[in-house]
This record gives structure tokens, sequence and C-alpha cells, in this order.
């Protein structure tokens, strides 16, 4: 009766209670909440998970110890919920900055696709037209030396 018992809290799913019964290592099963804890996908160690340990500890009722407790609970789980979001954010920059490397590398290779395709003529023509705009500009300046000497 007690391996029932045990076996019923243990297993939740049909797929933990498979996973358990085939006598499956959690920590190697890639989905179970053990794999992700211990190869760092979830924030395991913190703070915040001290309230959640049991106490074999009696104490006397007290309203006010209840009242205080309920709203520290509140409020640590408020402090968990960010720090679980910031633990995620922090784990996806690792991510992002690879993609990056990767769409920088895309792009790259497939330059062709994206920059148009200039002819030898309008890079002479543009050369050109530089050159003369840059004659222009000296003539004018040496028309207001000129005015200016007179």
């Amino acid at each position: 009766a007690e391996m029932k018992l045990v076996l019923k809290a243990v297993v939740s799913t049909q797929s933990t209670g498979k996973a358990f019964k085939m006598k499956r290592n959690p920590r190697k099963v890639k989905w179970t909440k053990a794999f992700r804890k211990s190869h760092g996908k979830e924030l395991a160690i913190d703070s915040t998970f001290e309230l959640e340990k049991k106490r074999n500890v009696p104490v006397k009722y007290n309203r006010e110890l209840w009242q205080n407790t309920i709203h520290a609970m509140k409020r640590i789980q408020e402090i968990r919920t960010r720090r679980q979001n910031q633990f995620i954010k922090q784990r996806l920059k690792a991510g992002k900055k690879l993609e990056l490397k990767d769409d920088e590398k895309e792009v790259e290779k497939h330059i062709h696709l994206i920059e148009p395709r200039v002819t030898e003529e309008e890079v002479f023509n543009a050369a050109l037209n530089k050159t003369k705009q840059k004659l222009k500009e000296k003539q004018k300046l040496l028309e207001v030396e000129s005015m200016d000497m007179s």
C-alpha cells in the first residue's frame, strides 16, 4: 500500500509515470524539471526557495505570524518571478549574439543579392561629376577672391 502512495506522489502524468516505471533517470531525460535545473536551464539556486523548505518544528498558532507569513509569501513570489524572468533574459542573450553573427555571415555570403549592380560606366560618370563639381566650386572661390581684390 505504501508503494502505491509513493508512486502516486511521484507520478503525476502518464509520461512521467511511464518514465518512472522504466527507471529512467530524471536528470538525463530532457523534458523533466530535474534535467532543466541540473543543466542550468532554470533557476535552481536562489534564496527565495528557502521559504518552501519543510520545517518539522511545531509552532504555536499566532494570528499576526500567519498574516506576516502570507504577506511575505506574496512578496517572495513577486521577487522570484522577477528573478526568473531576469535569468531567462540572461540565458537568451547568448543565443541572440549567435543569431546576429549567423545573420552577418549570411549577409556577407549573399551580399550580391543586396547590393545594386554598378557598371563601370556609372562609376566613371560618378567620378566625373564629382570632379566637375569641385572645379565649379574652385572657380566660384576664384571669382569671389577676384571681386574682393578689386
